[in-house]
């Protein structure tokens, strides 16, 4: 029965630390003045050099954390790559599995039945057929506007054009050049 108790001492709300709780009251209860001061002062020792080992174990860990922090930074490893890593070996590991290998042994069954369906193979085919006709439908339409633009660039009228746009433009350079040169005569 003590067995059973102390087991389950973690939980207080369980029915054999309420048991176990009663049984130590009970039993300190017993015991003499002398010797209820006796057991705590060893309580209190046996308290004082537990909280000494779990400080001194703590400094010690954080001594080794740091260590060791400063290893992988020597040794270049980052956060980024123990993430990294990590995750390839999980991806690795995945992929070893049964599971996965039946997965993609299945999709890739699929995948060949789809390839070699004749509804795949005659849409793969007009859809081929149409972008090569897109294809040269737009390229009769460039050539056709690249000659057109071309004619007209040659032709007499757009000579004829740019002539006069020529002029227009010296006559406006001419126009800003004598009124900058009164602007500094006055």
């Amino acid at each position: 029965m003590e067995d059973h108790n102390t087991a389950n001492l973690s939980d207080p709300a369980s029915p054999a630390a309420s048991v176990a709780s009663a049984e130590i009251a009970a039993e300190f209860a017993a015991l003499s003045v002398e010797e209820k001061e006796q057991r705590r002062a060893e309580w209190s020792q046996e308290l004082a050099r537990v909280e000494e080992e779990i400080n001194t174990l703590r400094t010690v860990l954080a001594s080794k954390t740091r260590h060791a922090s400063d290893l992988k930074r020597k040794l270049g490893i980052t956060v980024w790559k123990e993430v990294t890593d990590d995750m390839n070996q999980g991806i690795k590991n995945l992929k070893e599995t049964t599971v996965y290998q039946s997965v993609e042994q299945s999709v890739g069954t699929f995948t060949k039945a789809v390839h070699e369906a004749p509804l795949y193979q005659r849409t793969e085919s007009v859809l081929k057929s149409t972008g090569e006709k897109t294809a040269s439908v737009f390229g009769s339409i460039t050539s056709g506007i690249s000659s057109k633009l071309s004619q007209m660039k040659n032709s007499e009228s757009m000579r004829s054009i740019e002539a006069s746009v020529g002029s227009a433009y010296e006559n406006v350079k001419a126009l800003s050049s004598v009124a900058r040169w009164r602007s500094r005569s006055r």
